[in-house]
């Protein structure tokens, strides 16, 4: 007899769930939910970097998606034995004693500081870099060391941190802090026990600073100095951590009655959705996986023996188990990746929503049939005149750190630039400038990891960007001097997730196991252009040099 499973991936503007036969990976159904909230720009402000999402957004999809792909797949909800969820992180909320967000609670129904932080919240860049100066000075261990030695506004303790001292009720009233993959996952399980409850490992080991070696979390005489709230909120958090291939509980009455399951359903410890997609492409040692989407994550895996007692320097973090159980899961990113160019099409978009489609010459009808078509070919016909300038022509340089940086070496202050700019500089010119930054930006990852002792062999695309843009492929080829493969998957972190869920639910022994037999194959391979790469060597090293300039500006501002 068959047996399926679910993978629920969270995404930053939708929901998406995958229905998965675990025999052979294939995908039986599948539903997409995009955020109601979060679509109509509620709770964010763009202009000081504050993004936040309503739980009920995430609440309102798990049960869109989940029941549709039951429904569609008229399958006895016997045989569908796991669900898994992946989520974005570090994307923490406050929750009551019982795990229920607190904005889901009486008086912080509309407050954005009582909601999901979404990874991209840069609001609490002073509070990371208090943590950097403790840390790196307090005489005691260095609890960033596993994290790549800088943390980040974009993680846990810094914007619980900054949210607490910016809202007083919200801190008074928040019992504990939950990552948006635990909560998620708490809401479906039976065990309502705060204190036992599961964290995910990937969670906790990369943007937490959970370390088995000192116990888990920091110690309280390590988060007192930074505020007394951060010591006692440690008591009501967890010590151990748990990796993706366990299972959390079972599914409860209330939920399974909701989602047309039975209570026998497994559901797995959650995780972040860059690690199920590197999963879901079946990533194994020496193989960089790079989630290619707004952002990117560049997840590796490598032996314990190979890694020692080594820390890879300015990376999000190296964790025991966070993508394969029995290896150490190796973490880096940009902060903007889709967004540098969809930050691009918005410049370009403005007289076109503000005088075209204002017009009062063209009737509504018309307006709406031209912006359909715009959205439909701005991006195409860009990278085609993009692609067909020719080598010799003078590009200009530009930086990819529109969102700041990620990895490597997490600096969220850093701003984007742009240099070679003349009157010969067209709109294509500067689309394939920015796309050489974020190239450009892959590699400085790339180098890092080198530099460290981690051996690349290959590289694995996947998401939006990867399947859709091939310039952007051919262009990343050709600056790593590397092939890539694409995986064919759509939903790769929601297939990933759904190779946990089949572990947790005991249909596989092990993870490297289920993921041969259930990932995703590869659909392209994009090869390096001999003749093109001496000429983005050169590209690079201005890139460089850009770098050093605003850096060193920004530093000594």
């Amino acid at each position: 007899m068959k047996n399926y499973v679910i993978g629920l991936d969270y995404g930053s503007d939708s929901v998406r769930a995958v229905l998965i036969d675990t025999d052979n990976g294939q995908e039986i159904a599948s539903e997409v939910h995009y955020y109601k909230r979060w679509k109509d720009n509620k709770y964010c402000k763009p202009s000081i970097n504050q993004f936040r999402q309503h739980p009920l957004d995430h609440i309102e999809g798990l049960e869109v998606v989940v029941k549709s792909v039951v429904i569609q797949s008229n399958l006895d909800p016997k045989l569908i034995k796991g669900i898994c969820i992946d989520t974005t992180g570090s994307s923490p909320m406050p929750v009551d004693k019982n795990g229920v967000p607190l904005a889901l609670t009486k008086g912080f129904e509309e407050n954005p500081n009582a909601m999901m932080v979404l990874w991209k919240d840069h609001t609490a860049i002073e509070e990371a870099n208090e943590i950097n100066e403790l840390a790196q000075n307090w005489g005691g261990e260095n609890y960033t060391k596993y994290e790549g030695g800088i943390y980040s506004s974009e993680w846990f303790w810094a914007k619980i941190l900054h949210i607490v001292r910016q809202d007083t009720a919200v801190k008074n009233a928040a019992y504990s802090w939950m990552e948006h993959c635990d909560a998620l996952t708490y809401l479906l399980v039976d065990n309502k026990d705060l204190d036992s409850f599961k964290r995910s490992r990937c969670a906790a080991g990369h943007k937490a600073m959970w370390h088995k070696t000192w116990g888990g979390l920091p110690s309280k005489n390590f988060l007192e100095k930074l505020d007394p709230y951060l010591a006692n909120l440690r008591g009501r958090l967890f010590d151990e951590t748990s990796t993706s291939n366990e299972a959390a509980g079972n599914l409860n009455a209330k939920w399974a009655e909701k989602l047309g399951l039975t209570t026998d359903t497994v559901i797995a410890v959650g995780t972040f959705d860059a690690h199920a997609g590197a999963l879901g492409a079946k990533i194994e040692e020496h193989v960089l996986v790079r989630v290619m989407g707004t952002s990117t994550c560049d997840i590796m895996v490598t032996s314990k023996e190979h890694l020692g007692s080594k820390t890879v320097k300015g990376i999000c973090g190296q964790v025991d188990g966070s993508v394969i159980p029995g290896f150490e899961g190796l973490e880096a990113g940009q902060s903007a990746f889709g967004d540098v160019l969809a930050w691009f099409k918005d410049i370009l978009s403005w007289p076109i929503d503000n005088l075209v489609l204002t017009s009062s010459i063209l009737n509504e009808e018309q307006k709406e049939k031209l912006k359909k078509e715009i959205d439909l070919n701005l991006i195409k016909i860009l990278s085609k005149q993009a692609e067909d300038i020719p080598l010799s022509v003078s590009i200009p340089i530009a930086l990819d750190w529109i969102n700041g940086r990620r990895t490597p070496d997490a600096n969220q202050e850093l701003t984007a630039a742009i240099s070679n700019l003349s009157l010969g500089t067209k709109a294509p010119h500067l689309f394939k400038a920015l796309i050489n930054a974020i190239c450009f930006g892959s590699k400085k990852i790339v180098e890092r990891f080198e530099e460290e002792g981690i051996i690349i062999n290959s590289v694995i695309g996947i998401g939006g960007v990867a399947r859709k843009s091939p310039f952007i492929m051919q262009t990343l080829a050709n600056v790593l001097n590397k092939p890539i493969k694409i995986a064919a998957s759509d939903q790769a972190p929601a297939l990933g997730a759904a190779i946990y869920a089949a572990v947790a639910a005991g249909i596989y022994t092990n993870v490297l196991e289920a993921s041969q037999k259930m990932g995703s194959d590869f659909e392209a391979v994009y090869y390096p252009e001999e003749e093109k790469i001496a000429n983005y060597n050169d590209q690079m090293q201005s890139y460089n040099e850009l770098c050093l300039f605003v850096e060193n500006r920004i530093k000594n501002k």
